[in-house]
């Protein structure tokens, strides 16, 4: 009987080029918004009935969250490891977009968002300084578990990616940039997090120019080619591990190619409800 599979290892992440990402993405979706029409702010996302106003209002609660953290007591101990993050985000759906709501009615036009962004990068910009080298080891009591501020972080740059690629979906011609580092951030974390929920070592998954991970109980790979290998681009794995594209259709559409019979990743995904 082979060996259990084993999870993989959380990578390691420098935390000075991640704070520098969260807030390089950040600043590209705030730089966006004045290029927004009312009649955009109203238009559709793909976030069920969420509207481009919620989903802009969202992306603040989604920085905002690391001061508030930080003003709390640091917890004794982290208790939710970064590769188990993903999984325990859907808990947290229903408050998470009551709260959003509120939130996008409390700043009813382009100006008062506006002032919102400015004040949440401001405070976040001050209570990151004030951690200053620190936040390697500095614990912040979330929600969803007590984590170290490195870690929570990397969350960030999945909520600004993927919520970055929400908006330009929504608006055509909007066109947000995508911070390398943070894209670099948020695909790693989900493609880890694919082999965290399917330990093992017979598909190989790669996503240039940023992941390549081993994953799905099997016969594991010693050398040579693969015999199951799963390919595509930074934003379609993206999109397929948040559910925003299904697999299904990103082979259909030629944005994924899968080769071998363990290359079949449609019952592990979406990572993320």
């Amino acid at each position: 009987m082979p060996p259990a599979a084993r999870k993989p290892k959380s990578r390691t992440y420098d935390p000075a080029k991640t704070r520098t990402a969260v807030l390089a993405q950040y600043a590209n979706i705030r730089a966006a918004l004045p290029t927004l029409a009312p009649a955009q702010l109203a238009l559709p996302t793909r976030l069920g009935d969420w509207t481009v106003h919620d989903l802009v209002a969202h992306v603040t609660m989604a920085v905002e969250s690391v001061s508030r953290n930080l003003d709390r007591d640091e917890p004794p101990k982290a208790e939710l490891a970064l590769l188990d993050w993903p999984f325990a985000t859907a808990a947290r759906a229903a408050d998470i977009s009551d709260g959003t709501r509120e939130l996008a009615a409390a700043h009813p036009d382009l100006d008062s968002l506006q002032a919102l962004y400015a004040r949440t990068e401001e405070r976040l910009t001050d209570r990151l300084a004030t951690v200053g080298e620190a936040a390697g080891t500095r614990r912040l009591a979330t929600r969803t578990g007590a984590m170290t501020l490195a870690e929570y972080l990397v969350t960030r740059t999945v909520e600004l990616v993927v919520h970055t690629d929400d908006l330009n979906a929504a608006v055509p011609g909007l066109d947000i940039p995508y911070d390398r580092q943070a894209l670099a951030s948020c695909t790693r974390l989900l493609a880890d997090a694919l082999a965290t929920k399917a330990p093992g070592g017979s598909t190989e998954v790669r996503v240039p120019p940023y992941a390549v991970v081993q994953c799905v109980e099997g016969p594991r790979h010693t050398r040579g080619t693969p015999p199951n290998v799963v390919e595509t681009d930074p934003l379609t794995w993206i999109r397929l591990a948040t559910g925003r594209v299904r697999w299904a259709d990103a082979l259909d559409n030629a944005q994924v190619s899968a080769s071998g019979e363990r290359a079949d990743l449609g019952g592990l995904l979406p990572l993320m409800g």
